[in-house]
């Protein structure tokens, strides 16, 4: 009996999983990646004590795709996730959402015996059969469409709960009071409090920074300084979110959690600047763009168990590594997706490929290698030596031909493996500058 004690003692148990996602926060909106104002000790703690990829990418430029890519593990254009749902299909019988044919990530987590839960923005299709908890969570709270009010009083006449946008706990409407940051991370702690003794994965897609731009009072009077009316929110807003990423690392503390416990950190595209007051810099262009400052973000993770931390990796990845690399980390396999694991890279046991990354959102399209990216955002394609020219400012679409050539085919090969445009919002959507500014 001593001896299978012993044995079980030391016999490596598998990691729990915390993905935390943050809404529309721009490249430069962390401590850990430069920002001078805002206040983000929490998050920046991640990055501290494991791993920062200064070229962390989504796979779409807007919210809801984006989740979709990450979520599958595959190039969401393959199953005609072009945008964010909405009344602008092209036609009235798609239903926008990750097919039923197509495994989620929480369904092979519970599949390996993970309880699951998703606290916060879902986004993923609001039909029934896309709901949380009919895509593989065991539990649910928050809400399914793509903003929501974070505070309900008179003083800003606001309400959380509308009838249009209710606050869901499973499938129940719930009436929600609390500022809906500190909500989500209240429902996130106690999803650990009360799983800690099994393996889990905890998914909290925060709804901040994205708009209506809505803080506390306490937040925005700490940055009540700030000129910038939309800064000084940016700034509130973040704090909320950070605060509340560290009432979840503190859970796992409590419960002896956080050595075995891989944390990602990222946001589901670039920041909007005119909108939600967030900062690219020092990429070029807002989301809804196929520049980098619509589709690279902050994106960090920790596994102290397993991972050195304090240092950055250079080399590009993409949200959907994060399928794979969490469902080998607990132990099963990722077959069939476009991401890879990302652990014997971080490690340094194997050097990662020089692999193509993709991006197609309704007429703009773009690829990029380790050294090159390729990007049509516009009337022409654009070449840009992106690992050094982060900023994509000089064009070598002329004197690199042969580069050109070979990204150009590669994507036309990429891309005659998606599904057809059956929907988006090609007539609609705002025009940007050529300098990608945005309107």
């Amino acid at each position: 009996m001593l001896l299978l004690a012993a044995i079980a003692d030391a016999a490596p148990t598998r990691p729990n999983v915390v993905v935390i996602l943050a809404d529309d926060l721009g490249y430069a909106d962390t401590g850990y990646q430069g920002s001078p104002d805002m206040v983000t000790p929490n998050i920046d703690s991640i990055a501290r004590s494991g791993v920062r990829f200064s070229a962390g990418y989504v796979t779409a430029p807007v919210c809801a795709p984006s989740r979709a890519g990450y979520l599958s593990g595959i190039y969401q254009n393959r199953y005609g996730f072009e945008d964010n749902p909405g009344p602008y299909r092209l036609r009235e019988d798609v239903k926008i959402g990750i097919p039923k044919t197509v495994k989620t990530l929480p369904e092979r987590m519970k599949a390996l015996g993970y309880v699951t839960g998703i606290f916060g923005k879902s986004h993923t299709g609001d039909d029934i059969q896309f709901h949380p908890l009919n895509s593989g969570f065991d539990e649910f709270f928050g809400f399914i469409n793509g903003a929501s009010n974070y505070r309900s009083d008179g003083k800003w006449g606001t309400k959380i709960n509308q009838p249009s946008n209710p606050i869901y706990r499973g499938f129940q409407k719930v009436e929600e009071m609390e500022y809906l940051t500190d909500a989500i991370g209240r429902e996130a702690v106690s999803f650990i409090d009360r799983h800690h003794a099994e393996p889990f994965f905890l998914y909290v897609p925060f709804n901040a920074i994205h708009g209506p731009q809505q803080g506390t009072d306490q937040d925005l009077e700490k940055f009540k300084d700030v000129v910038n009316e939309k800064r000084r929110f940016a700034l509130a807003m973040t704090c909320a979110l950070d605060r509340n990423v560290g009432r979840v690392m503190e859970a796992l503390r409590k419960h002896g959690l956080e050595k075995n416990t891989l944390v990602v950190f990222f946001s589901d595209n670039g920041g909007l600047p005119k909108n939600n007051g967030s900062l690219n810099t020092s990429l070029r262009g807002v989301k809804g763009q196929l520049w980098d400052g619509g589709i690279r973000i902050p994106f960090c993770l920790q596994w102290p168990a397993k991972i050195k931390g304090g240092r950055t990796l250079d080399f590009p990845i993409s949200s959907l590594d994060l399928l794979p690399t969490i469902v080998s980390t607990a132990g099963g396999k990722a077959d069939g997706v476009d991401g890879m694991n990302l652990i014997p890279f971080v490690t340094g046991e194997t050097v990662p490929p020089n692999r193509n990354l993709y991006w197609r959102f309704n007429r703009a399209w773009a690829v990029r290698d380790r050294e090159w990216k390729l990007v049509n955002q516009g009337s022409k394609p654009q070449l840009f030596r992106i690992a050094e020219d982060i900023s994509e400012k000089t064009d070598l679409y002329v004197q690199q031909p042969d580069v050109v050539k070979r990204l150009q085919a590669d994507y036309e090969a990429w891309n005659a493996t998606l599904m057809p445009k059956l929907w988006g919002w090609d007539k609609s959507f705002p025009v940007f500058d050529a300098k990608g500014t945005g309107e």
